[in-house]
């Protein structure tokens, strides 16, 4: 938090910049360095985390992804070859964990499609209601899509190459449609891993600063269910183009109001205004690793 206080009753404005029980003073004439100013907030994030409401809400749900990821690694390794029997097995033959599964993933899926004030920032960003306009100029606003559009598309590429490799195994007869759905939960835990912990999408491609500002945040699901593209079966593929209507629907979203999704643009998404501060651990784990290099 950063707070300035101007003297009233001075001839010369004096500013009192309080950091995390740091003050810094300046006097009318001098002015602090952006460099200067990033270092002590850097400072600031590695001293402690401020444990947000959205925070502790998005840990609890890392650790049921955890639980859920747990279970499914015991199942698959004692009952691999059933679990491919499961996922051909209508409800009505029996309630399997698989059944189970499929309908947590296409509940969360959903609330992605309808309104749903609970989500995160990230998400609620398209939203109109939520868009505070900033002055920006439009040419820095096109070169920020056009590069955050490229970032994408090589992204989309990497990843579906990826996943080309475990499809054709699959079909090959090498891999069976338990291991590819073992990939998907595998993928389902990651999603949370690239949110609060390291996301190497964000840190080798987008160069995005946090989630809130993530050009690809609504492909997560898309890119969890891409392997079950690869499964002939009712619940794997209704999986896949569930998830491919959210994409599209993220897609639409930002092609029609791209100045939603910059902070340029967006005062919403801007860090002074933001209340989750769900990368603060991300932040500190960037900045730990970092110190440890320069040494």
């Amino acid at each position: 938090c950063i707070i300035i206080i101007f003297h009233p009753y001075t001839s010369s404005t004096t500013g009192l910049i309080s950091l995390n029980g740091q003050d810094l003073l300046t006097n009318r004439g001098q002015t602090v360095k952006r460099e200067k100013l990033k270092e002590y907030t850097e400072k600031a994030v590695t001293r402690g985390i401020r444990k947000t409401r959205e925070l502790k809400f998005y840990l609890f749900k890392f650790a049921v992804r955890i639980a859920v990821f747990l279970a499914f690694l015991f199942l698959y390794l004692t009952n691999r070859e059933n679990i491919t029997a499961m996922m051909f097995q209508p409800i009505t033959e029996g309630f399997t964990f698989v059944h189970a599964l499929w309908i947590l993933f296409m509940v969360i899926m959903l609330s992605h499609l309808i309104p749903n004030n609970r989500l995160s920032m990230a998400w609620k960003k398209a939203k109109e209601s939520e868009y505070r306009p900033a002055d920006h100029d439009p040419l820095a606003l096109a070169k920020y899509v056009q590069k955050q559009n490229v970032a994408a598309l090589i992204i989309m590429l990497v990843w579906l190459s990826f996943n080309a490799i475990f499809g054709i195994l699959c079909l090959l007869g090498i891999l069976l449609p338990a291991d590819l759905l073992m990939l998907t939960v595998f993928f389902f835990l990651c999603d949370y891993i690239c949110i609060l912990l390291f996301c190497p999408f964000q840190t080798f491609f987008m160069k995005n600063k946090c989630c809130i500002n993530c050009r690809i945040y609504d492909w997560g699901h898309f890119m969890m269910f891409t392997p079950m593209l690869f499964i002939p079966s009712f619940y794997s593929w209704s999986l896949f183009f569930t998830s491919l209507v959210v994409l599209l629907h993220w897609e639409i979203s930002y092609a029609r109001h791209p100045e939603r999704f910059w902070e340029g643009s967006n005062k919403t998404l801007q860090c002074a205004t933001c209340k989750e501060r769900t990368c603060q651990l991300k932040n500190s784990i960037r900045n730990s690793a970092a110190k440890r290099f320069a040494k």
